[in-house]
């Protein structure tokens, strides 16, 4: 069995009625992500499409979710998926078929992918409403358009529309998927656990003269062994001057006794994707100014996972790590000045780029919005989970801040969920105090 499938047809069942009960009248329309050609022959690694597989739980490529809704409480639901075919299951493993998907995933059909376009018709009259999101996979929505004008000269004599309205469900999906029921919020507790492993195991492996991509070897190696089957986002191990690239992916450096490695990594489980920062020294010490560039960091960080509250605007975190940071900024000799106005003009910029924090889910930057329709914030519900992840950056050529600090690239990151009564930090088992660093890279020596 693909280590993507979900079998909880009640689960994925409860998760339909309440989106179609949100949509209202009409037929969700709903493929999997696409393959993909990688070069050549080979295809990318196949990763079922996030709003279908939160849906459905189902792992194979080439599928489509067809349902609407009956009534509150009942609706019915179609997988059209690939058949099964024994001379293809010899060279890619077995599929499910068109009986399979309705022992396993719990829908009312499950019909042959290559029957969708003419039953979709049948399914869908043209004077009502499809729940779809064009743009997003074109040559599928060709195919769909195709139906449409088969349909259209078929009624030409009775002036019917020439498609059914077309609704896009993406913000309900949205706020259905923003809020972790009890199953995500167990995948995201298992993807903690793994991405911590992983962290440590690079911790305890990183030494001065190996690669970038040694570390990455001992962390992502801890994900597989415990059954992540990916990464949820490409890892950053960055070393010296690189962690000063936010999104550095080569991982081809040889680290130095002296340096700081910061490794941003998540491992993916059923879907669902962690996200963790943290930087620790190659050699097992943090140098005095990397230590004082750090305190500042994780003061920073315990401020804004404070502000992680039911009912607050997203943006709290990152008000409450900008303010630490811009004090930090001042006690680092960087900026000079009354810490209000330093903020009011964005002083701390040139060493703090980027935001705090982003939804985290199925996707790493996962659905939800961060504004609402009257453009105030948004707020932070009972549920939801997002990342808290200051950072300061001292480029080593930078000539307006110390020369100490130059080449110190530091971004400290867990995951929090908002909770009624507090934020809880899904990763908080990573090591991330000075003291636990040291301690736990000086025990693998």
């Amino acid at each position: 069995m693909s280590r993507d499938a979900q079998c909880d047809p009640a689960l994925h069942r409860s998760r339909r009625q309440r989106l179609l009960n949100a949509l209202g009248d009409g037929v969700l329309l709903l493929p999997t992500a696409p393959v993909a050609p990688r070069n050549g022959d080979v295809q990318h690694e196949f990763r079922p499409g996030s709003d279908f597989h939160y849906l459905t739980g189902f792992p194979e490529p080439e599928s489509v979710l067809v349902a609407w809704r009956v009534n509150q409480r009942k609706h019915h639901a179609i997988l059209f998926v690939r058949e099964r075919d024994r001379e293809r299951e010899i060279w890619d493993g077995p599929r499910y078929g068109t009986r399979g998907v309705e022992t396993a995933f719990g829908v009312d059909d499950g019909r042959a992918m290559g029957d969708l376009w003419r039953d979709l018709m049948d399914l869908v009259p043209l004077t009502g409403r499809l729940f779809h999101t064009l743009s997003v996979d074109a040559a599928f929505d060709q195919k769909l358009m195709a139906s449409f004008g088969r349909a259209r000269t078929r009624s030409r004599r009775t002036l019917l529309p020439a498609h059914p309205t077309i609704c896009d469900p993406a913000p309900a999906l949205a706020r259905e998927r923003m809020v972790k029921d009890r199953a995500e919020v167990a995948s995201l507790r298992r993807a903690s656990e793994l991405t911590v492993a992983g962290h440590v195991a690079a911790m305890q492996a990183a030494k001065p003269g190996m690669y970038e991509y040694e570390a990455q070897a001992a962390l992502e190696s801890a994900f597989r062994c415990g059954g992540s089957p990916r990464n949820g986002y490409p890892s950053i191990v960055a070393s010296g001057p690189n962690a000063c690239i936010l999104h550095y992916h080569e991982n081809s450096r040889r680290m130095r006794s002296g340096d700081l490695l910061l490794i941003d990594a998540g491992a993916e489980v059923h879907g669902c994707t962690a996200d963790v920062t943290r930087t620790f020294p190659v050699n097992g010490t943090f140098s005095p100014a990397q230590a004082a560039v750090y305190r500042v960091v994780l003061r920073a960080q315990a401020a804004g996972i404070r502000a992680c509250k039911a009912g607050a605007r997203w943006d709290s975190a990152h008000r409450a790590c900008i303010r630490s940071l811009t004090k930090g900024l001042v006690e680092l000799s960087v900026l000079r000045g009354d810490v209000s106005r330093l903020i009011k003009r964005q002083a701390f910029k040139p060493w703090y780029m980027h935001g705090t924090s982003h939804w985290l889910g199925r996707d790493v930057h996962d659905v939800g919005g961060y504004q609402a329709l009257d453009g105030k914030p948004d707020t932070m519900p009972a549920g939801s989970v997002l990342t808290v992840e200051p950072g300061l950056y001292f480029g080593k050529r930078d000539r307006n801040v110390p020369a100490e600090l130059r080449g110190i690239g530091i971004r400290i990151e867990d995951d929090v969920l908002v909770t009624k009564s507090g934020p809880e930090v899904l990763t908080e088992a990573a090591p991330k105090s000075i003291a636990a660093i040291e301690r736990l890279m000086r025990e693998a020596r």
